[in-house]
């Protein structure tokens, strides 16, 4: 017999734990050295996360997959690319056949691959020195999407950018601009962004826009 024990609590508290253990080391007072997934996102979020922190949910281990596969034999070393005085690091989820490999969970797969994973390959491609690259997106019910991507000088100069604007904002302790995504609602965030109150009185829909509601 199990008792009476939660183990969904226990569960969650485990993923929790392997997440923190996966998750890139930031040194939240050095602004000279920025991690590739603080800028392929929302900047904002990743501002907060060195100077307010608060913890994020983890919905379960897919969201873990791409650290995990990094601790694997075939997994990228993590890598960096100096832009400017500002030092970018990152790190590939795997690198085979001369090829960067990314893995991403999702709940349903993309007819595309989202913009922020793009992003982080075509840096990575820099960082390893790689002219190709692929992103496999897995569903839970294991299904898999794959997209390839070439090297992409343009694409990185965005990059860069963003590594800039970043590293000036937290050196001046300013809070980057808002960047609304679909990930937004989901964000530990959110009440910093925009405004969670819930109105709990009803209102007629026709006379708010000046309808008669009689005809």
């Amino acid at each position: 017999m199990m008792g009476d024990r939660d183990f969904r609590s226990v569960i969650k508290a485990t993923i929790d734990s392997i997440g923190r253990e996966l998750d890139a080391k930031v040194d939240p007072g050095d602004a000279r050295t920025i991690h590739l997934h603080e800028v392929v996102g929302c900047m904002r979020r990743s501002y907060y996360d060195r100077t307010d922190p608060r913890d994020v949910t983890r919905s379960g281990f897919n969201d873990l997959i791409s650290g995990l596969l990094q601790k694997h034999a075939r997994g990228g070393e993590p890598g960096s690319f100096k832009v400017g005085e500002i030092e970018l690091r990152g790190q590939a989820d795997m690198i085979v056949d001369d090829a960067v490999v990314l893995f991403r969970s999702a709940e349903r797969l993309p007819d595309d691959p989202l913009a922020g994973d793009v992003l982080f390959l075509n840096a990575c491609l820099w960082i390893y020195g790689k002219l190709d690259g692929v992103i496999v997106y897995i569903s839970g019910d294991r299904q898999e999407a794959s997209f390839s991507a070439t090297r992409s000088k343009r694409m990185f100069e965005e990059t860069a950018r963003r590594v800039r604007v970043l590293a000036d904002l937290l050196e001046q302790r300013k809070i980057p601009i808002l960047e609304p995504s679909p990930g937004c609602g989901r964000c530990q965030y959110y009440d910093r962004c925009y405004i969670k109150e819930r109105i709990g009185k009803s209102f007629n829909l026709k006379e708010l826009i000046g309808m008669d509601p009689k005809g």
